[in-house]
């Protein structure tokens, strides 16, 4: 089992960024495959991006290619997702997640077994 607690959430400015970090407790953390979720107000949570386990595979959300940026540290037992070129529509309260499945839709909020508390990530226009 894996306790996730996410932070570096605030309020920035359109075009500015952020770097949003996730602590996993425990000495497995290698062993999760880890993604990060939006859920803004009223809507669904969605899938922002995901990272293998050894961190050589990375999968992104359209809407976030090319602007967020998701790693991992192992050694840390830290997921970092870097918010780069931040536009309102990012507004959005984020979680980590994590399983340990062999075989993971990673685009799906029902793939993860552990997620976080969320972090607030407002952009202002």
């Amino acid at each position: 089992q894996v306790q996730l607690v996410e932070s570096g959430g605030g309020l920035v400015q359109a075009g500015g960024s952020l770097r949003l970090s996730c602590a996993a407790s425990g000495r497995t953390f290698g062993s999760y495959f880890m993604g990060w979720f939006r859920q803004a107000p009223g809507k669904e949570r969605e899938f922002v991006a995901a990272i293998s386990r050894s961190g050589s595979r990375t999968y992104y959300a359209d809407s976030v290619k090319g602007r967020f940026t998701i790693s991992r540290d192992n050694a840390k037992n830290t997921v970092y997702l870097q918010l780069n070129s931040l536009k309102p529509e990012d507004t959005a309260v984020y979680y980590c997640a994590g399983d340990t499945s062999t075989s993971i839709a990673y685009t799906r909020v029902l793939s993860y077994t552990y997620w976080g508390q969320g972090t607030q990530v407002t952009v202002s226009s």
